[in-house]
């Protein structure tokens, strides 16, 4: 019965896609409204999120934002029927790509690309794949029905190489010496196993330093991948590598990219994702935020 039911939902996802983007963004805006009102649990994590990085704003202020974020949360996940099912060139319509030139290092090194926790990541990554073969941590779904159709997704328009986040980092760089650019999600809290705490918006974060280490080992340039969604679509931004990095230390460099990332987060508060339980993991003795 409940493979059924998956399949029956993604008949109606795959029926989506042939609707326009104003009617498909309508029904994000819904969506998200009605998740910030029914989903009490997400909308008390965004709104303690944005507590701690945005205390000088005020209450009407934040919960103002996390509607938006809701809104524009939801409205990312519809239209990713688009990624699965539309066709090429409407999708190169829809999602624009700035500074390609960046997705490949002149020298041979190897290139991380890395993108931030913004709704319009998914999107970003498809229109990627379009000019590269790259890598990328991929997480099974318990559902057959659906892990089948992220897997075909991020497959769709080359055989990009997946890889489990339980294959650790050896697998990840054979796959970036091998000439596929890795494009890593860096700002998610995975525990107290192999993070550091540095600072995101001044509260201690516990962050993998996987960026810094795997830089370290293979020579690779960071090239930051930034997916804005606009009201006709999404603006990918493939910034130039960056320059001094590696710096110092681990610690040093995990740092930088936080406070890179904040940095973008404060062009669009709205698309990041809030949702996660960003400060799950506390420094010993520290209270917790979350219930």
């Amino acid at each position: 019965m409940k493979i059924a039911f998956s399949h029956l939902l993604v008949g109606f996802l795959w029926l989506l896609h042939w609707l326009p983007l104003p009617v498909l963004r309508a029904f994000g805006w819904l969506l998200g409204r009605l998740l910030y009102i029914f989903g009490r649990e997400r909308r008390e994590v965004a709104l303690i999120n944005l507590r701690l990085c945005f205390p000088e704003k005020t209450e009407a202020e934040r919960e103002d934002l996390a509607r938006r974020n809701f809104v524009a949360f939801s409205r990312a996940v519809i239209d990713r029927t688009l990624g699965w099912w539309a066709s090429k060139e409407r999708l190169e319509r829809i999602i624009r790509i700035t500074g390609v030139e960046h997705l490949k290092d002149p020298a041979g090194r190897p290139i991380i690309l890395l993108s931030p926790h913004f709704v319009g990541l998914d999107a970003g990554a498809t229109r990627i794949s379009m000019h590269i073969v790259g890598c990328s941590v991929y997480s099974n779904q318990k559902n057959p029905v659906f892990n089948k159709l992220l897997y075909d997704g991020r497959m769709r328009f080359n055989d990009a190489v997946l890889l489990s986040r339980q294959d650790g980092m050896r697998k990840i760089v054979k796959a970036m010496k091998a000439g596929h650019q890795f494009y890593y999600l860096p700002d998610m809290d995975f525990g107290p196993k192999e993070s550091i705490f540095v600072p995101f918006f001044g509260i201690p974060a516990a962050t993998i330093p996987g960026v810094a280490r795997l830089v370290r080992l293979t020579g690779a340039k960071v090239v930051a991948c930034i997916t804005r969604q606009v009201p006709d679509g999404y603006e990918v931004e493939i910034m130039p590598p960056w320059e001094n990095f590696p710096g110092d230390s681990v610690e040093g460099d995990t740092e930088f990219i936080n406070r890179f990332i904040e940095s973008q987060i404060l062009r669009m508060p709205e698309q990041y994702f809030w949702l996660h339980k960003r400060f799950k993991t506390r420094p010993p003795g520290e209270q917790r935020y979350y219930k």
